[in-house]
């Protein structure tokens, strides 16, 4: 696989493991028990830690993209492993 196949892929999942991590250890200012600001959102994060959520997204999509590396590298899964219903037959 280039080069730049790789960083696309690792970009792609970067940004998935975004939406997976982001709702994990965030609390409202209800459940921290915190004072609310004039016209803050309900569902706002009462202590946002940007930092500490781009190391773990790094960190989920570090691994993610070490096993598909692998399994792209070891063939551990492949498409025909996959396919229930017989639609990777040849056409024709």
């Amino acid at each position: 696989m280039q080069l730049p196949s790789m960083i696309a892929i690792y970009f792609l999942m970067w940004v998935f493991s975004a939406f997976l991590v982001l709702p994990f250890g965030v609390q409202t200012a209800d459940e921290a028990g915190v004072a609310k600001v004039p016209g803050q959102a309900e569902s706002a994060p009462a202590n946002f830690q940007p930092l500490v959520i781009l190391r773990r997204i790094t960190v989920v999509a570090t691994i993610m993209f070490v096993l598909f590396m692998l399994n792209y590298r070891y063939q551990w899964l492949t498409p025909q492993m996959l396919d229930f219903f017989g639609g990777t037959r040849p056409v024709g």
